[in-house]
């Protein structure tokens, strides 16, 4: 997917009917993947733009604090420059809040859309041990069984906490390790035992079983939602 700049409101020529074309060609595609109920990494990204295009409409001079992972020291100093500009050209600054308003109103839209579809994989979820859960929960395996209801795919997991504005944040990191076929013989409580004789670092490991009735796609859908709401039933459980 050919994605928007992070300062795609800002580049070349400001004008609103030629970004107008730029953002609708960008919709048009997350649209295309949202109908196939393909997630990721759309849903982030679209957030992203419309928390970049916010932050800067509402002049908060965040955007480096914000988005530290996204925008280069070379992006924000384009944004500061042109806010500059734009303060002393009202015809300009007219243009640029109506290509602004105008892409604010179609993100938001879209976002709906990607979050419905989130939300509604969210609650098909159920989330259970598999065994007795050690203290340290900080990493382990994850096994996530989709509607098709043939196979379990197992993730090694890894917790990691990030501080980011004076706050902590919970990340997840997976790693694929295997698929099983879903039989009577492997049961999820069977592969655990068969895991921890292959894989010796983790003698004795926190496992979480991920099931759901949808039949989603898994990398795009299924396993980003799994993992989020596996750190929230982490966390939940460990407080």
């Amino acid at each position: 997917m050919s994605s928007l700049s992070e300062t795609w409101f800002a580049d070349g020529y400001i004008d609103f009917e030629q970004k107008k074309y730029t953002l609708l060609a960008y919709l048009q595609q997350i649209t295309r993947y949202f109908n196939q109920n393909k997630l990721y990494p759309q849903l982030s990204d679209i957030i992203f733009h419309y928390n970049n295009l916010v932050a800067f409409k509402d002049n908060k001079q965040f955007l480096q604090q914000q988005f530290p992972k996204r925008l280069t020291a070379i992006n924000m100093e384009r944004l500061q420059l042109l806010y500059e500009q734009i303060v002393a050209d009202d015809e300009l600054m007219q243009e640029l809040e109506t290509i602004i308003q105008y892409a604010i109103h179609k993100m938001n839209g879209a976002i709906r859309e990607g979050t419905e579809i989130y939300e509604f994989v969210e609650d098909s979820l159920s989330i259970s041990p598999v065994g007795l859960i050690p203290l340290d929960t900080q990493e382990g395996y994850l096994m996530l069984c989709d509607g098709s209801f043939r196979e379990v795919v197992v993730y090694e997991y890894r917790l990691s906490i990030f501080e980011r504005h004076d706050e902590k944040y919970r990340g997840i990191h997976t790693h694929y390790l295997d698929t099983f076929t879903k039989d009577l013989v492997h049961t999820c409580e069977h592969i655990k035992t068969t895991l921890i004789r292959k894989y010796k670092k983790l003698p004795n490991p926190a496992v979480y079983r991920v099931d759901t009735n949808l039949v989603f796609p898994v990398n795009e859908t299924l396993l980003p939602i799994a993992k989020r709401s596996l750190v929230k039933y982490i966390a939940t459980n460990a407080a």
